[in-house]
């Protein structure tokens, strides 16, 4: 049965500025172009209130009726519910009441970064987010590594759903000026999860750059005043600025992926990283970039590494490729005749 019409459930969505938001924005133009007509249910239209600890999103205050009149008055061919927020949990319940199959994504290792908000440990959340998932008919994942990594926590019906890069944004600028001392860049959300203080506290040669805003912004320029922060910037303006750049420094240790990396590679940048889900399959065996639990050694590694390996292996993500991944997983919703 072909899906020609998606509804697809999200807490995360504009203007939220993540790599969730992100991905499911490109996933959605490449279903597009393949002719499938895409429904978004948002918090957009809802009332909202801040997510405690992460205040830039804003999650939406729902009943479980009211999301599922909205899914039976679009009346998909398929549902994808990619988030486990309260309109994850509201699209979740309508589904299983009305028997509809339903596919979900795990983006976000939230167990880990809900501990390193409230120090509860993260196996106390995994059964909570194997509840969640366990109704699935699949549940899409970016990663190899982190497919293991899931399995290991009872997690089934894991299915790969990579990422892309643009790159006709993200690509190699011939005519960018350079300086002449080494430049370390981050890209990303400026907040405790990502782990930031590991390069920043790292002695290196040449500038530090930070480019992103969020929750630890004030308290790290503050503690940091050697490291240039950028603040928030457009696609075209840190493309621009990693063009600049000579490594691109993923301190993170929870990204389940890390598009990033990969939008920094496309601009010829090799990765420095420690050796974890998310790097280990991102950069793989291809050479470009180096993963070591000693970072500051990986970023001077990494300047030595030519421009052309990093980009090579840009290439192999591309959003065409993800999407149709994605497309594969999808389960049709068969409905009754009634």
């Amino acid at each position: 049965m072909r899906i020609d019409r998606l509804v697809i459930v999200t807490d995360a969505w504009e203007p939220q500025i993540n790599g969730v938001v992100n991905t499911l924005r490109n996933t959605k133009i490449e279903l597009e172009r393949m002719g499938i007509e895409v429904r978004m249910i948002t918090p957009q239209g809802f009332k909202t209130m801040p997510l405690p600890t992460y205040p830039e999103i804003k999650i939406a205050l729902v009943r479980t009726r009211t999301i599922r009149g909205l899914i039976e008055g679009i009346k998909p061919d398929a549902l994808h519910i990619a988030t486990e927020g309260p309109l994850g949990w509201a699209a979740r319940a309508a589904a299983i009441k009305n028997n509809w199959p339903y596919t979900t994504a795990y983006h976000t290792r939230f167990p880990e970064y809900f501990s390193s908000r409230t120090r509860i440990p993260a196996s106390w959340i995994y059964p909570l987010i194997r509840f969640f998932h366990r109704s699935s008919s699949a549940i899409l994942v970016p990663t190899p590594k982190m497919i293991k990594f899931l399995e290991g926590k009872q997690l089934v019906n894991l299915k790969l759903w990579t990422r892309g890069v643009d790159h006709s944004i993200f690509n190699v600028r011939v005519n960018q000026p350079k300086s002449e001392e080494p430049i370390f860049i981050f890209v990303g959300r400026v907040s405790l999860e990502k782990n930031i203080e590991a390069f920043l506290e790292l002695d290196l040669p040449g500038k530090k750059i930070v480019v992103g805003d969020g929750p630890s912004m004030t308290s790290l320029s503050a503690s940091y005043p050697g490291t240039c922060f950028l603040g928030y910037k457009t696609h075209s303006e840190i493309a621009a600025l990693l063009n600049q750049a000579d490594v691109f420094v993923f301190p993170s240790r929870t990204d389940t992926f890390g598009l990033v990396m990969v939008e920094a590679m496309a601009c010829g940048l090799p990765v420095a990283a420690f050796p974890v889900e998310g790097p280990i399959d991102v950069i793989g065996d291809s050479g470009a970039g180096v993963l070591d639990e000693d970072l500051g050694r990986a970023c001077i590694r990494a300047l030595k590494i030519p421009k052309h390996l990093p980009v090579e292996r840009a290439h192999d993500f591309t959003w065409e490729k993800a999407t149709k991944q994605f497309y594969e997983c999808l389960t049709p919703i068969e409905y009754s005749r009634d």
